[in-house]
């Protein structure tokens, strides 16, 4: 029954109140009605006890807010319960998988009960007061001098050597920010040396070398009919063109569909072959090693890679083929799907930077730069004096990489001619990409190291491969971040003794995500996220540096990035800006007809332990910091343990089938 004062009021011109009851929440619309414009007191009909009335009608609409965000609350909390119950964890890996990652999680099991414990022994010493005298006192006391004389000298040793590594990290990334800014400053655009003619215009008379064209791909149904389909599309001779399809798909469906799709397109006229391996021995270096034994493979001189998701441009050859002594010529990637979620948009502040800066800087001034596997030109020649393609690590294209620059080829990257291709919209797609990527060059820097000291080339460029290609920027930057952020700075909160200065914890990690995101201005709104998101990763990436360093657990296991298939057959067929010419045309049956229908599968969350064991950690030291005061420390480990928390729960991304 509707109270008294509630008909009372309607009586009045005020604020009307809609009040719509959905079961179990409550939905409110506030209407707005011309008396607000005025003033109160202006209005004919007000009243001063209305003052009362309005009063008791806001206090009616709180509590109606307040009970449906109690709803929202009580329904977040049922849905991450259903999520835990029903829901994946990264303990329901395989055997392998979960090897060599045991003892990392019972590590950070240990340091999270510990601070529990610490957490609990301090707040009672907060509350209860040093002065008391007792037991409690006298562990406390006994505590502060253990404290004081043996554990707070090694953290704090160990922070300031991680604050070392950190300085040296961000004064690497300041270097090759001011190597990009005189770059653009001077206007330094690298270009292949081609010398071609104008197929549409008639003049075949220029120079068209034979070029073949790979494109590796395993059961990647929802992208194979773009890529294949872009390829077919480029502008270069047919009879100089030769284009391998290399299948490892073990699943028959789309192994059909992709034969069906290459033999479509050469009855168009392509010059397309079709390859499948019924072993995946080796992986994609496998895949290529095999594609590269055929004997008609030395009649080409260069090869063109691109993975399953990607999509060149029809002039991509035109712009990438070099006529002069250049083992790879590299091009630059462009994202699809980059605004699709927040993990695509954190990803695209990451790679912009990987190819605006450290590709460019190290293209331009020392002509060296870790092939990105895809979307590249290797000069044949260049492949076979290195020894080709070998299966040793998951790092294929980074290995051929290190062994063509001690042999003295020289890479030239073209920061302008880009590639289309999809980021991985799932945390877990993401997530194994990138522990391939941060594990493959720690066994491939265990392996080349001894053929880097003996090579023949000039000491500089000896250091630059072992100091920053390697330890630097793969082994020092994941090593430092995890340490540093997510053990070090938590345990100082419990053993104050050992401090970390508020600049290392808030100034210099927000100038250098400064940094990182200006080659993707438009990205700045996210400048926090992706501070927090990246020392989020670097628990991933730490396990992966380690595994791969030690030839742990799951270092040698390659798993397809999977594809969504963003692009649409109308994004296939408007990547030309001419008409192209009838035997490379788009088959338009194809396009309506095998593309296989997307079913709606159930989805559902994965959990992972390690980021909520380590978001129950920062979260633990952010309340002991609170006992400190210690205002910058506190908000920052709330957020990160926020952070950390989301991405435990699989709240970022998309959620996986």
């Amino acid at each position: 029954m509707s109270p008294a004062w509630w008909a009372h009021a309607q009586k009045h011109r005020g604020t009307p109140v809609v009040v719509k009851m959905d079961n179990p929440n409550w939905s409110i619309s506030e209407i707005s009605s011309p008396a607000m414009t005025s003033s109160p007191t202006s209005s004919p009909t007000w009243n001063p006890k209305m003052r009362g009335r309005n009063a008791r009608q806001l206090t009616w609409v709180l509590l109606l807010k307040a009970n449906r965000a109690a709803g929202c609350l009580s329904s977040v909390a049922a849905a991450v319960r259903r999520r835990v119950e029903s829901g994946k964890t990264d303990s329901d890996e395989s055997t392998q998988e979960r090897v060599g990652r045991t003892r990392f999680m019972g590590f950070i099991r240990v340091v999270m009960w510990l601070a529990v414990v610490l957490l609990v022994f301090e707040t009672a010493a907060y509350l209860r007061g040093v002065g008391v005298r007792g037991v409690f006192d006298w562990v406390y006391v006994n505590w502060v001098w253990v404290r004081v004389g043996f554990l707070a000298p090694p953290l704090q040793w160990l922070a300031n050597g991680c604050i070392v590594l950190f300085l040296v990290q961000s004064l690497d990334r300041l270097v090759l920010c001011l190597g990009c800014f005189w770059i653009r400053l001077r206007k330094i655009k690298p270009v292949a040396k081609v010398g071609f003619g104008d197929l549409e215009g008639g003049d075949s008379g220029g120079y068209f070398p034979m070029v073949l064209v790979q494109i590796p791909m395993c059961n990647e149904r929802e992208v194979y009919q773009q890529s294949i389909g872009a390829v077919c599309n480029l502008d270069w001779p047919k009879e100089r063109l030769l284009i391998q399809v290399l299948d490892d798909s073990d699943d028959p469906t789309t192994q059909m569909l992709i034969k069906e799709e290459v033999h479509t397109w050469q009855s168009e006229g392509a010059n397309i072959i079709y390859r499948h391996r019924v072993d995946r021995h080796g992986y994609k270096a496998g895949n290529l090693k095999s594609a590269m034994s055929c004997n008609y493979v030395k009649d080409y001189e260069f090869v063109a890679i691109f993975d399953a998701d990607f999509q060149p441009s029809p002039d991509f050859l035109k712009q990438t083929v070099d006529n002069e002594e250049v083992g790879l010529v590299q091009a630059r990637w462009s994202f699809v799907n980059k605004d699709e979620n927040l993990l695509t948009r954190l990803q695209y502040i990451n790679l912009s930077f990987h190819f605006e800066v450290e590709q460019q800087v190290n293209g331009i001034f020392i002509n060296f730069f870790g092939f990105n596997g895809t979307a590249g030109v290797w000069r044949i020649k260049a492949l076979e004096e290195s020894g080709g393609w070998l299966e040793r690590t998951t790092v294929e294209d980074m290995d051929i990489a290190v062994r063509a620059h001690l042999k003295g080829w020289k890479f030239v990257y073209l920061n302008d001619v880009e590639c289309q291709c999809e980021l991985p919209e799932s945390y877990e797609a993401y997530r194994k990409q990138q522990h391939r990527w941060h594990s493959g060059p720690m066994q491939l820097f265990r392996l080349c190291l001894p053929d880097v000291i003996k090579a023949k080339i000039g000491f500089w460029k000896k250091a630059n491969m072992i100091f920053l290609f390697f330890l630097l920027r793969k082994l020092i930057l994941p090593f430092y971040s995890f340490t540093l952020f997510c053990i070090i700075l938590p345990m100082t909160m419990f053993i104050p003794e050992a401090q970390l200065p508020a600049w290392v914890v808030c100034y210099i990690p927000a100038a250098m995500s400064l940094l990182n995101i200006l080659p993707a201005p438009r990205s700045f709104p996210f400048i926090v996220p992706y501070l927090l998101f990246e020392n989020t990763m670097s628990v991933t990436k730490f396990n992966a540096m380690i595994s791969g360093l030690f030839q742990l657990g799951s270092a040698y296991e390659w798993v397809v990035t999977k594809k969504s298939g963003r692009s649409s057959e109308g994004d296939l067929v408007s990547l030309p800006d001419k008409e192209p010419l009838h035997q490379r045309g788009f088959s338009e049956p194809t396009i309506g007809q095998n593309r296989p229908k997307n079913k709606k599968k159930k989805k559902h969350n994965r959990i992972y332990m390690k980021e909520l064991s380590l978001a129950f950690l920062l979260l633990t030291a952010a309340a002991r910091s609170l006992l400190s005061a210690q205002g910058i420390h506190f908000y920052f480990l709330l957020f990160q343990g926020i952070s950390f928390l989301l991405v435990g729960l699989d709240l970022i991304g998309e959620q996986v089938n």
